[in-house]
């Protein structure tokens, strides 16, 4: 077939152009058809916790979210967020007007785009970044500045960051626990972030749906810092924390004025998503302590086996401080090209893993990286490391 286009012009708007087929849809189809181990999209091989499935069921059979639930999100799921952040981080909400339930954090970052960016606007996002990122980006027809994260730390450059700020910037979008790095931004860096926010009048977009996965250190929402509730659209949900990425519940946090603008875009968007996983999610943010405690710790001795696995087989391996995933170098092999790796990788050894350099605008700067997945089971994660000991 040939282009897509009518009349000489591409169907596809040119804000679009380029973005093409997710990588993680990419990969894990490559992994079906191959029958190779999948460690490249960010899903759990088990499900999260019976209380919280049987939760849903009885929502279901009781008729609770059976039919559209509010547009903000039933009142059960706004008050337990609010609880949490106040349990947590100490953060004050008021569900009725602070909160917005989502079909998941990526529906919650499109509509943070495009309701707070003009076309022209400038967004400096740490580089390398969910891909969905830069698609958010340009369909508010604003511009994506990169701050380029490097290895071995993949620590933000402040005084880069400071340089990167013009009068056309507007949005600072953030993400700690970082993916695909595992970058846990200190409290340090935060307040220093947070200063600049407040000296450029910028608002701030934070997505924080690893909060609870944080293995080095503890995770800090920058909205609790001073001068940052104001201007500041907090993002988090429900799939990593509980290991129930399909049922794409997700949430957004700030002041009224914030969230109010979000939801005026969020609303032509999905309207509604999830009803009756929706009253599941409000019980499960109300587990107990020891629950979150398990979940990271389980992540954590995950984290160590597959990484000694991966440095066992021949990769450099940058343990990460948070997150589903392990970014590597393949230099050690002599490779050179990531993705290429990547696509070859399920014929050479039966494992599935995503190239890094997908992620960056400039792909060079992430040109030999690959990341893997660890939030499998331990079998699964043994099994992949033996097979790849057959790359050295």
């Amino acid at each position: 077939m040939g282009s897509l286009e009518t009349s000489g012009r591409p169907l596809l708007n040119r804000r679009l152009a380029g973005l093409g087929t997710t990588i993680f849809a990419e990969m894990s189809a490559l992994a079906t058809a191959t029958g190779a181990i999948n460690l490249g999209q960010g899903f759990p091989d088990t499900d999260g916790p019976e209380a919280v499935r049987e939760a849903a069921v009885r929502a279901i059979r009781e008729g609770h979210g059976n039919q559209y639930p509010p547009g903000p999100g039933i009142p059960e799921l706004r008050a337990a967020i609010a609880d949490h952040q106040r349990h947590r981080y100490g953060l004050e909400l008021d569900p009725d007007t602070d909160v917005l339930v989502t079909a998941g954090a990526t529906e919650a970052i499109a509509a943070s785009m495009l309701a707070l960016l003009e076309p022209g606007d400038e967004v400096i996002a740490f580089e390398p970044f969910y891909d969905s990122y830069a698609a958010c980006i340009a369909m508010a027809g604003a511009t994506r500045v990169p701050l380029t994260l490097r290895a071995p730390t993949f620590r933000p450059d402040l005084d880069e960051l400071r340089g990167k700020i013009t009068d056309r910037t507007r949005l600072l979008l953030l993400n700690t626990p970082h993916n695909p790095t595992g970058m846990v931004l200190t409290p340090d860096e935060l307040a220093a972030i947070a200063a600049l926010a407040v000296e450029h009048d910028l608002l701030v977009v934070t997505d924080e749906v690893y909060e609870h996965l944080v293995y080095e250190g503890a995770h800090h929402p920058i909205a609790a810092l001073p001068g940052m509730r104001e201007r500041t659209v907090s993002i988090s949900s429900a799939g990593k924390t509980f290991s129930l990425t399909g049922w794409k519940v997700g949430w957004a946090m700030g002041d009224a004025p914030l969230v109010a603008a979000v939801r005026t875009a969020k609303q032509f968007l999905t309207y509604v998503s999830s009803g009756p996983f929706q009253y599941a999610v409000a019980e499960a943010l109300r587990l107990p302590d020891a629950y979150f405690a398990g979940l990271r710790a389980d992540l954590r001795r995950k984290r160590d086996l597959l990484a000694d696995g991966l440095r066992a087989a021949g990769f450099e391996v940058y343990p990460p401080d948070g997150t589903y995933f392990i970014t590597t170098d393949i230099a050690p092999f002599g490779e050179k090209d990531a993705y290429a790796f990547c696509r070859a990788l399920p014929a050479r050894c039966g494992v599935v893993a995503v190239p890094n350099s997908v992620f960056y605008d400039d792909p060079e700067a992430g040109r030999t990286q690959v990341r893997f997945a660890f939030c499998k089971r331990d079998d699964v994660l043994a099994e992949a490391a033996d097979r790849l000991r057959g790359l050295g």
